[in-house]
């Protein structure tokens, strides 16, 4: 048995220009007062091998910058079995989602192999030929998913956060391993990723923003499955950044709803996904996170029972 400790790895504050990033700083500083921050550094791929060039341990840990982490995580230590092979893992716990309470990896904390990341080639640094590796990390590393979730994701500081935070994950979990998939073959995706989907497109409007996060969520599906609009630029903040602009100046809080719902009728009409043109109202939305049970992230088999 290998036991696995929180307190062994450097721990990175890897923010880029989220709104609440100074607040969220400002919490886990006090809770991790040995914390490191990379801020800023333009590109997934060049940010994740900025930490691990300041790291002076074998691996560590990153905390997105929408992130607040529970002060319990530093004392969590995981046993893990002898044949499992840490060095070219990742260890991904979840994260909780304010804005539709889904709990899975997205924003949830990680811990790298620094030289797994020193040597890898993913986001902007992608071969254009590897498609898996254009927009996400998890294709060509094993990650040990922890059942456990350590951190609330609060991508709803601001309308741009939230729509910018659904539009990046309607693209990515209409995905099938990285790749846009022909509209006959959507449904054949992962379960969890199109049930994922579908909870971003339709729960949020009882927080602050979170029917931006809607909105978003349903145009980036809409715009991988019913357009040719290259996907690769949802690995680009600036670039989305300028598409949000041009959403801010044209759609208003008074008119989003019917925006969503067109969105809504158009995926119907296109896709034929089991969601309705209209998204759950603030109390349906609260209720709904209230009573739904997310699921879990498979059996920890590499976790040793001893």
């Amino acid at each position: 048995m290998q036991n696995f400790k929180v307190k062994d790895c450097d721990i990175f504050y890897l923010s880029y220009d989220e709104p609440n990033a100074e607040k969220n700083y400002h919490d886990i500083y006090q809770k991790v007062p040995w914390v490191k921050r990379v801020h800023g550094v333009k590109g997934s791929d060049a940010a994740h091998k900025a930490c691990a060039e300041r790291s002076d341990k074998e691996r560590f840990i990153t905390v997105d910058g929408d992130n607040i982490i529970n002060e319990k995580f530093i004392d969590v230590s995981v046993p893990f079995d002898d044949d499992i092979n840490l060095a070219n893992c990742v260890i991904s716990w979840c994260g909780y989602n304010v804005v539709n309470g889904l709990i899975y990896g997205n924003g949830g904390l990680k811990c790298w192999p620094k030289e797994y990341v020193l040597n890898m080639k993913t986001h902007e640094n992608a071969d254009p030929e590897d498609v898996a590796s254009q927009i996400d990390f998890c294709w060509d590393i094993r990650y040990l998913q922890m059942n456990h979730t350590y951190s609330d994701v609060y991508n709803n500081h601001t309308p741009g956060q939230a729509w910018r935070a659904g539009f990046r994950e309607g693209v990515k979990m209409s995905l099938d391993r990285g790749a846009r998939v022909p509209i006959e073959e959507f449904k054949k995706n992962h379960w969890k990723n199109l049930n994922r989907m579908y909870i971003w497109q339709m729960v949020g409007a009882d927080v602050e923003n979170g029917i931006w996060a809607v909105y978003g969520a349903r145009q980036g599906t809409y715009m991988t499955m019913c357009t040719d609009w290259d996907i690769v630029h949802t690995r680009d903040f600036e670039y989305l950044n300028e598409m949000w602009r041009d959403i801010e100046s044209k759609i208003s809080l008074n008119s989003i709803e019917e925006e969503i719902t067109k969105l809504g009728n158009d995926l119907i009409g296109e896709l034929d996904i089991p969601i309705s043109p209209k998204p759950l109202d603030p109390q349906q939305s609260s209720f709904f996170k209230k009573v739904y049970k997310n699921p879990s992230r498979g059996v920890e088999s590499f976790i040793s029972k001893e």
